[in-house]
C-alpha cells in the first residue's frame, strides 16, 4: 500500500482533485425545501439533489483546477459525462452522511459554526469578520444567512461523521513493527540488460509483411480531419482601454476602503492570567482575586520583573514560558475587556485587574505599532486599475450576449460580430479535431469547429467561452476530411517499427534462455553492473514488477537470480547477492509508522461505512449515462 502511494503519488493527486469535492460554503443549492419547479437529477432516501445544484457543484470544481492547473487546465474536461458522476457520486455521499449524523444524533455547535464563517476570506474586511460583507455577499447568491447557516452546519456535520472513523483507526504496535522491518529492509543487487540493439541485425523484413502490417493497421495511419477557420476573440482585456472613470470615482472607493490601503494600530502586550471559570464559586472567585491582586502590587513595585512574575505565576499555558508575551494584535482580536484595557494604556504601563471569562489578567503594554495608511496619490493607480478591471468586466457581461446573438442571427460571416464589440477578423493555421493546442484552440473550440453544421454549410460556430471572459466564434474557410496515409509514405516507420519488434522479441528469448542457466547453476557471459541497494519503497532503475520479484525470491540460499522483459528495450536480468535489514526499530520510527497505517486504516472503515450507507439507501438517479454507485 505505502509502495502504491509512494510509486504514483501524481496519480492519486489527480484522482483526489478530480474526485473530491472542495469545500465550498456558497453556490450550490440549498438543502431546504422549496416551492421552486426544478429539474432532479437524483433522489437520497427521497432527498432531491437538483439540476442547478449539481452544476454549481461542477463549477466549483472547475474553479478549483482552474487554479491548480493553470494554463493546462482544460474546461472541456468538465464536459465529460464521467466528471458529471463523479460529482453527483459526490452529493450523494454528503447527503447520505448528513442523515446518518442526524440519526446518530450528532451536533455542531453554533461557535463553532461561528467561527467557520468567520474565517472566511470572502466575509472579511481588513482580516476581521465583517457583517455588512457578510450579508451582502449572500444576497449577491440569493442566500439568506439562515440558509448559508444550515449549510455550513450541513458541512461540518458530514466531516464530523467521517472524522469519526478516519480519526479512529487502529495499528499494534507488532504490526507496525513488521511493517518497518519490512519497507526498511535492503537487497543488494546488480544488473544486466540484454539489449535488442545487438540483435538489429539479424532482424528481417520483406514487403509482404509490411504491407501486410499497413493494411491491418490502418487506423494507425490515419490524418486527422483538418481545418482552416477565420474567427473573432472577443476578451474582457480588450475593453479595459474603453472602461472610464472619472476622478470622483477613485476618491470615492478610496475614502470608503481606507482599511484596503494600510494597516490599523496594533498593540503589543505581555499579561499574568490567574484563571477562574464564570461559573466557579464566589470562594473560588474571591481567592482568584486576592491572588491576583498580590500579584499585581508586586507588578507595580517592580515593572522590570513582569516578565520574571509572569513566568513563575500565569496561568496561561500559550504564553506563560515567554514572560505573558502576547505579540502584536489589532482591536477586536482580543476578549473585548482585555482589548478595551489594552488599548486604553501607554506604552510600559500596566493595567489594574481586568476580569474576563477566562479569570483575572494583569496587563502591561509593551509596544505600540501606530496605524499607517497609504496616500491618496500613492494608492491611485492601484485604485484605477482595480476599477478599471470592473467596469470591463462590467461591460463584457454586458456585450457578451450581444456578441453571441450577432454571431447566431448572422451565421453566414462573424463580420457583425467582429464590428460590434471592435475585434478584428483573424486566420488560424490548419487544425486538427481532436487536436487541443491551448487557447484559444481548446477541446470545447475545435468540438464547435468541427461540428457538421459547421463543416457542411459553413455556419459560424456558436460563441464559445474559451477562458475566463474571453468568448471565440469560428468559421469554416477550408476543411480536409479524416484520410489515410499512402503506403509508400510509411513503409519506411512500418520497416523500423517491425525491425525493432523482432529484434525485442529475439533479446526476451535470450534473456530467458540466460535466466534459465543461471537459474540452474550455469554461467553464461554476462556483464554485471555495479552492485546497488534496492528497498520496497526506493527502487533506483528497476521497475515495480522487477522489485517485487526480487523480494519475492528465496533469500535462504544467494545469490538468486530473476528476470524481466524492458518493453523498450529487450530483457533484465537481476542478480540478488545480499540481503541486509534495516536498523534496529527505535519508539519514535514504530510511532510514526503506526500513525500512517491507523490513518490509513481510519480511512478505510470510512470508506467502508459510507459503502454500507449507500447499500442500504434507496438512490435513484435520473442523469443521463449516470448511476449511483453501490
Amino acid at each position: 500500500m505505502f509502495d502504491f502511494v509512494h510509486e504514483n503519488k501524481k496519480l492519486v493527486q489527480i484522482v483526489l482533485a478530480l474526485i473530491i469535492l472542495p469545500f465550498a460554503l456558497w453556490g450550490v443549492s440549498s438543502y431546504d425545501k422549496s416551492g421552486n419547479s426544478v429539474d432532479v437529477v437524483a433522489t437520497v432516501n427521497g432527498a432531491k439533489i437538483t439540476q442547478q445544484e449539481l452544476e454549481n457543484s461542477l463549477r466549483q470544481q472547475q474553479d478549483r483546477m482552474r487554479q491548480q492547473l493553470g494554463e493546462k487546465f482544460d474546461a472541456a474536461m468538465f464536459d465529460n459525462p464521467e466528471m458529471k458522476r463523479a460529482v453527483l457520486d459526490n452529493l450523494i455521499s454528503h447527503r447520505l452522511l448528513v442523515e446518518r449524523a442526524n440519526s446518530a444524533r450528532l451536533a455542531v455547535p453554533n461557535d463553532q459554526v461561528a467561527r467557520v464563517i468567520a474565517g472566511i476570506e470572502a466575509f472579511q474586511d481588513g482580516g476581521k469578520f465583517d457583517k455588512k460583507r457578510y450579508q451582502a455577499v449572500l444576497a449577491n447568491q440569493n442566500l439568506s444567512p439562515s440558509t448559508f447557516e444550515s449549510r455550513v452546519r450541513n458541512e461540518l456535520l458530514g466531516q464530523q461523521l467521517q472524522d469519526t472513523f478516519a480519526q479512529n483507526g487502529f495499528s499494534a504496535n507488532s504490526i507496525a513493527e513488521n511493517v518497518v522491518r519490512l519497507n526498511e529492509q535492503q537487497r543488494m543487487v546488480s544488473v544486466s540488460h540484454v539489449s535488442f540493439q545487438s540483435f538489429m541485425s539479424q532482424a528481417k523484413v520483406d514487403d509482404a509483411e509490411l504491407k501486410k502490417y499497413y493494411e491491418q493497421n490502418q487506423n494507425e495511419f490515419q490524418v486527422q480531419e483538418q481545418a482552416k477557420v477565420e474567427f473573432v476573440k472577443f476578451s474582457v482585456d480588450d475593453l479595459l482601454a474603453k472602461a472610464e472613470l472619472s476622478k470622483e470615482d477613485v476618491r470615492k472607493y478610496y475614502d470608503e476602503h481606507k482599511n484596503d490601503f494600510g494597516s490599523p494600530e496594533e498593540r503589543r502586550a505581555a499579561h499574568i492570567l490567574i484563571s477562574v471559570s464564570a461559573s466557579a464559586s464566589q470562594a473560588e472567585q474571591d481567592a482568584a482575586k486576592a491572588k491576583a491582586e498580590q500579584l499585581l502590587q508586586q507588578a507595580r513595585q517592580n515593572p522590570a520583573k513582569f516578565a520574571e512574575l509572569a513566568k513563575k505565576n500565569s496561568q496561561d499555558p500559550g504564553s506563560a514560558a515567554s514572560g505573558g508575551d502576547l505579540g502584536f494584535f489589532g482591536r477586536g482580536m482580543m476578549v473585548k475587556p482585555f482589548d478595551d484595557a489594552a488599548f486604553a494604556l501607554k506604552a510600559g504601563e500596566i493595567s489594574g485587574l481586568v476580569k474576563s471569562d477566562f479569570g483575572y489578567h494583569i496587563i502591561k503594554l509593551v509596544a505600540v505599532k501606530p496605524s499607517r495608511f497609504l496616500p491618496f496619490d500613492e494608492a491611485r493607480e492601484g485604485i484605477v486599475n482595480k476599477l478599471r478591471q470592473q467596469k470591463a468586466a462590467d461591460m463584457f457581461a454586458e456585450m457578451a450576449e450581444k456578441f453571441s446573438n450577432a454571431v447566431y442571427e448572422q451565421s453566414d460571416t462573424l463580420k457583425p460580430a467582429a464590428d460590434l464589440v471592435g475585434a478584428k477578423i483573424e486566420r488560424s493555421g490548419w487544425l486538427f479535431k481532436g487536436t487541443p493546442t491551448g487557447e484559444p484552440w481548446t477541446a470545447k473550440m475545435l468540438q464547435a469547429v468541427f461540428n457538421e453544421e459547421v463543416v457542411k454549410n459553413k455556419r459560424n460556430t456558436a460563441a464559445i467561452e474559451v477562458s475566463p471572459s474571453t468568448l471565440v466564434a469560428a468559421r469554416m474557410l477550408e476543411y480536409k476530411p479524416t484520410s489515410v496515409r499512402a503506403l509508400s509514405e510509411v513503409q519506411e516507420v512500418i520497416r523500423q517499427k517491425l525491425l525493432r519488434q523482432q529484434a525485442l522479441e529475439m533479446a526476451v528469448k535470450q534473456g530467458k534462455s540466460m535466466q534459465e542457466q543461471l537459474q540452474g547453476g550455469g554461467k553464461p557471459t554476462l556483464s554485471w553492473g555495479a552492485s546497488q541497494s534496492v528497498t520496497r519503497s526506493q527502487h533506483g532503475s528497476l521497475d515495480t514488477g522487477l522489485v517485487r520479484q526480487i523480494f519475492q525470491a528465496n533469500a535462504t540460499k544467494l545469490p538468486q537470480f530473476v528476470g524481466a522483459e524492458a518493453v523498450q528495450d529487450g530483457y533484465v536480468l537481476v542478480r540478488i547477492d545480499a540481503v541486509k535489514e534495516g536498523e534496529a526499530v527505535n519508539d519514535e520510527k514504530r510511532t510514526r509508522y503506526a500513525q500512517q497505517l491507523r490513518q490509513l486504516t481510519g480511512e478505510e472503515m470510512s470508506r467502508a461505512y459510507l459503502a454500507d450507507a449507500r447499500q442500504q439507501a434507496t438512490i435513484k438517479v435520473s442523469l443521463p449515462n449516470a448511476a449511483a454507485q453501490p
